[in-house]
Parts: C-alpha cells; sequence; structure tokens
C-alpha cells in the first residue's frame, strides 16, 4: 500500500506545484490521451517484444507482490523453523529412513500438514524434501550440499528478479519513448507552422507533455516499482535461505536446536522471531 500511498504523494506534489505556480491544465488535460496512448503503446510493445509470454505472465503477476509485499511474515519464519526442527531431531535420533514417509509423500505428510503454508508453498517443499532425500542417499558432505544448495536457490533468486528487471529497462525506455512523442508533436507543430503564435503555442505545449510524461512515467512509476520488487524478492529469498542455513548446520553434526538457531540467524531482522518465542513454539510443536 505504501507505493500507492507514494505515487499519489507524487501526483499531488507535481500537479500542485504546477497549479501554485499559475499552470494551467488545459493543454496538458487535451494532449494526455494521445500522448498516453504513444507512450504507453510503445512502451507494452518493446516491453512485449523482449520477453516470452511466461516472462510476460510473471511480471503481471509481481504487480502484486509490489502492492503487498513479501509474503512471508514472522509467524512463517517461526513455523518454518519449528518443522526443521522437527525433521532434524527425527533424523538424528531415528536416522534418514525415518524421514522417507515425509519427504516422499509430503501432501500426506502429518508434518507438512501441521503447517499448511509451508505445503502449500512449491519452492519450500521442494527444497526440503530433495535436500532431505540425498541425505538419505548419503549425500551428507556438507559442503557439497551447501554450494549445491546456494547454487539453486540463487537460479530461483534470479528467475524471480526477472519481472524487475524487465520493469527498470522498462522506466529505462520511457524518457526516450516520451521524446518520440514530444518529436512528433513537433512535426505536426510544423505542419501548422503558419498559425498565429497562440496556436503555435498550443501545440508546442501538447508536444512537451509526451517529454513530461516519458519522465514522470519512467522516474516516478516504473523506477520505484522495479526497485520496490526487488526489495521484496530480497526479502522472500531469505526464507529460503533459512532452510539451506539449517540443513547445513544439521549435516556439520549440530544438535538440532543449534541447526534452528543457525537458521534463525538468517531470517530478516524486523521478522527474526525471538530466541525465547521460538524456544515456546518447539516445546508446544505436537506432530502426530
Amino acid at each position: 500500500m505504501t507505493t500507492i500511498g507514494g505515487f499519489i504523494f507524487l501526483l499531488v506534489t507535481v500537479f500542485g506545484g504546477y497549479t501554485i505556480a499559475g499552470g494551467k491544465f488545459g493543454i496538458i488535460m487535451k494532449s494526455l490521451p494521445y500522448e498516453m496512448l504513444m507512450i504507453g503503446g510503445a512502451a507494452i510493445g518493446t516491453f512485449i517484444m523482449a520477453n516470452s509470454v511466461h516472462d510476460i505472465k510473471h511480471t503481471l503477476a509481481a504487480f502484486g507482490k509490489i502492492i503487498k509485499g513479501s509474503r512471508f511474515h514472522k509467524e512463517d519464519y517461526t513455523s518454518l523453523l519449528s518443522l526443521l526442527y522437527y525433521f532434524v531431531r527425527l533424523a538424528q535420533t531415528k536416522g534418514a529412513m525415518a524421514l522417507e514417509p515425509h519427504i516422499e509423500k509430503p501432501e500426506e505428510s502429518a508434518a507438512f500438514n501441521n503447517f499448511p503454508k509451508i505445503a502449500g508453498d512449491h519452492h519450500a517443499v521442494v527444497l526440503i524434501c530433495d535436500y532431505l532425500r540425498m541425505v538419505g542417499m548419503n549425500a551428507d558432505d556438507p559442503h557439497q550440499i551447501e554450494d549445491t544448495m546456494s547454487k539453486e536457490l540463487k537460479k530461483m533468486k534470479e528467475e524471480e528478479m526477472h519481472p524487475s528487471h524487465a520493469m527498470q529497462s522498462m522506466a529505462d525506455a520511457l524518457p526516450a519513448l516520451g521524446i518520440v512523442a514530444a518529436v512528433l508533436g513537433v512535426i505536426k507543430t510544423m505542419a501548422s507552422i503558419d498559425q498565429p503564435p497562440a496556436v503555435l503555442g498550443s501545440l508546442i505545449g501538447g508536444a512537451l507533455v509526451g517529454t513530461f510524461l516519458g519522465v514522470l512515467l519512467a522516474y516516478g512509476l516504473m523506477g520505484p516499482m522495479a526497485t520496490r520488487l526487488k526489495g521484496v524478492v530480497d526479502e522472500e529469498a531469505l526464507y529460503y535461505e533459512v532452510i539451506r542455513a539449517v540443513l547445513v548446520a544439521h549435516l556439520h553434526g549440530n544438535a538440532p536446536q543449534v541447526s534452528v538457531e543457525t537458521g534463525r540467524k538468517v531470517a530478516p531482522t524486523s521478522l527474526m522471531p525471538s530466541f525465547q518465542e521460538l524456544e515456546v513454539s518447539l516445546q508446544e510443536l505436537s506432530i502426530a
């Protein structure tokens, strides 16, 4: 919601200042639909040319993240650490084979079903199951597992970053597309060079609306949205880093409590459960 609020504030201050300075909206409102059609249409066209159908859908879906922010909250980190604690404790006390019912059919696992939000997160379930399965296959070198997980997490993050990069590319292009619209306006003005100064002034003013819109949309809308999306993706990526930290700490031979404490430290500071909060959650953990 801060993104919407910030954009509204931007519009109020820009156009409010223009009005206070004695500016008139007549020329802007008259030219706005045509300039927006040219600039917006060109921006959408270049976006479609530069991206695949999958990437276009991915970018459109990313607007929800810009508005809502990260989908993970403090209780989600507490739940994840609690689930991981259960798995590493089970592996330590009963052996890696005891994990098999949970990792082979996670949809039927009492552990996963105890945390429905995690069970509904495809990436989290795949990460947990795949790497616990590797442990059961004697791939228990913590350095090898950590390297493999780091590469996969990097790949996942890069894929999630594509919409942000696409938006930033559009932001970089918008000022130039605004100039294109402005040049077309100047061409239109030159075709009416025999008109009175008042008419020419109106035509030139309309042409400059294109430059104004291109710059405003680039630096006042698309650029900030790309930055906001990048921040959300960076924050959400830490949720999956917690999984890596806990499993690698477990493979290094640490006790379950130490492993989850290692993962807790990876969580974003503002969302990190306290030691006492996590301890209470682990004590209340009940999985049939």
